[in-house]
């Protein structure tokens, strides 16, 4: 019996090796990754061979980038033929595309139209909204005047008494004959049930979870859809960085205030908001039941008389090209005068880091702001040592201390600021599924700055001294994290 279970045991150990060296051979044959990543895959591989085997399958297959969205060959090139003609517009700067900072920052404009066909939008009114219970009260305000369709998603949606009102006025709305379509991220929203939409389910309401589990086991835990959008009647788009739940308002005892962004968009960009909901949403249904786009309510162009240009920016691991990334660090080479950065996490990869060394170097000026209060501890303290960093090179850091910082801005020069989903690590960059506004506006930009320059005085410098005066506990907590940064 002895022998016998040894030998079992014998058996399943190369097993696992053997798991494991095919694992390893594909990560390096025949998965483009960088090469940080996958040395750290490897390493994860070869030195735990048993729970490498298990953290690979769960959070390290990669996703196939060839039409994961299964859109059909006339529609993507109906896409593509309006993305060749906006890149002719913009080639030539005609009207529309001769907008002051569109000129200046035409080639930043250009690659989001090259790299994610991220279209053009000029006639938005954007309201930027920097608390929770500001940005709540407006957005079931909205809600509750809509007389059409609400499309909204959120990545976290807690069982909470803020998530418990939101699905009873969308339950509300249901009932009165609207078209309500909930798409929620089955990894961050993993406390709610079927349940908790009964009655929404039963007035008509449509509820999606994205890659939801199967037989219990969720193998996608980690590529999250990390978007949070809203559309109501065509007319009115939200995105930014809220969830849905108390914390966001700042209830949480832990967390204490939270410091966050959203928009408040009416106007054409509101079609791009829905054009990448639908994507997400077909995504999550079955074939059979794929909607069309006429099956949604569409905004009229040019409705709104402000010209403040906006581009809807995607990624995900579906993409083979890390678009938001490549946006941001083409951001600060353009940059010529100041750089403003608000992130919860701050883990760039060589190319962000160089391209903010390089600015730095320059005589562009850097001010990042970063949370001093973790919500993930490996994360933090990479973020932390990232941060100080950058402090070397003349940057100027700062911790927020009233609460937690959610907030993912960066505003260049005053003129441009991106606001959405995308943190500054590689879990934004290339895992999940991200969304981010950038936005020509001087002063939608203007009102990112002031309320960074309001947050400096609850925040605290970091400096070099205060650096090196940490412990050597938390030394060792930043060798580590760094060292698993690159799949953090």
């Amino acid at each position: 019996m002895e022998v016998t279970i040894g030998l079992i045991i014998v058996i399943m150990t190369w097993l696992i090796l053997l798991l494991n060296l095919t694992f390893a051979i594909t990560i390096i044959f025949f998965e483009r990754r960088d090469i940080g990543t996958t040395w750290a895959w490897l390493l994860v591989l070869f030195f735990l061979p048993l729970i490498g085997f298990f953290v690979y399958i769960f959070f390290g297959r990669l996703i196939k980038s060839h039409n994961f969205y299964e859109v059909e060959e006339e529609k993507r090139e109906a896409y593509h033929h309006h993305v060749e003609e906006q890149l002719d517009q913009l080639d030539r700067t005609l009207a529309p595309f001769n907008h002051p900072l569109l000129l200046k920052y035409r080639r930043l404009a250009r690659l989001n139209l090259v790299s994610t066909n991220a279209l053009m939008s000029f006639h938005n009114d954007i309201s930027v909204l920097h608390d929770g219970t500001e940005k709540f009260d407006q957005l079931f305000q909205d809600i509750e005047r809509a007389t059409k369709e609400v499309n909204i998603q959120y990545y976290i949606i807690q069982n909470d008494p803020l998530g418990q009102a939101l699905i009873r006025l969308l339950t509300e709305k249901a009932k009165q004959g609207v078209r309500i379509r909930l798409l929620y991220d089955a990894v961050g929203s993993r406390g709610l049930r079927h349940k908790h939409f009964k009655d929404l389910l039963s007035h008509g309401g449509e509820v999606k979870s994205f890659f939801p589990s199967k037989l219990g086991i969720n193998f996608r835990v980690n590529n999250r859809n990390h978007r949070k959008l809203c559309t109501i009647d065509g007319e009115l788009g939200y995105i930014g960085g809220f969830n849905v739940g108390d914390e966001y308002l700042g209830k949480d005892d832990h967390f204490g205030y939270w410091r966050d962004v959203h928009l408040r968009i009416a106007g054409d960009a509101v079609k791009e908001l829905l054009e990448r909901f639908i994507l997400d949403w077909n995504r999550s249904v079955p074939t059979r039941t794929k909607e069309q786009k006429d099956d949604f309510v569409w905004p009229m162009e040019g409705v709104s008389h402000h010209a403040s240009p906006v581009q809807i920016v995607t990624s995900g691991p579906n993409s083979s090209t890390e678009h938001l990334k490549n946006m941001l660090v083409k951001m600060i080479t353009q940059s010529k005068e100041c750089i403003y950065i608000q992130t919860p996490y701050f883990i760039p990869d060589a190319s962000f880091l160089d391209a903010c060394r390089i600015a730095l170097m320059a005589g562009t000026k850097i001010k990042l702001m970063i949370p001093n209060k973790p919500d993930h501890m490996f994360v933090y303290w990479a973020t932390y040592a990232n941060a100080a960093e950058l402090v070397r090179y003349g940057a100027e850091v700062f911790t927020y201390e009233e609460g937690f910082l959610h907030a993912k801005t960066l505003v260049i020069d005053g003129e441009i600021a991106s606001i959405g989903t995308t943190n500054i690590d590689a879990r934004s960059f290339r895992l999940n599924f991200e969304i981010s506004a950038l936005v020509f506006d001087r002063d939608v930009a203007q009102s990112v700055i002031d309320a960074f320059e309001r947050d400096e005085a609850r925040a605290e410098p970091l400096t070099i001294e205060r650096y090196e005066s940490r412990t050597r506990l938390i030394r060792f907590k930043e060798s580590v994290s760094r060292l698993l940064s690159p799949i953090l």
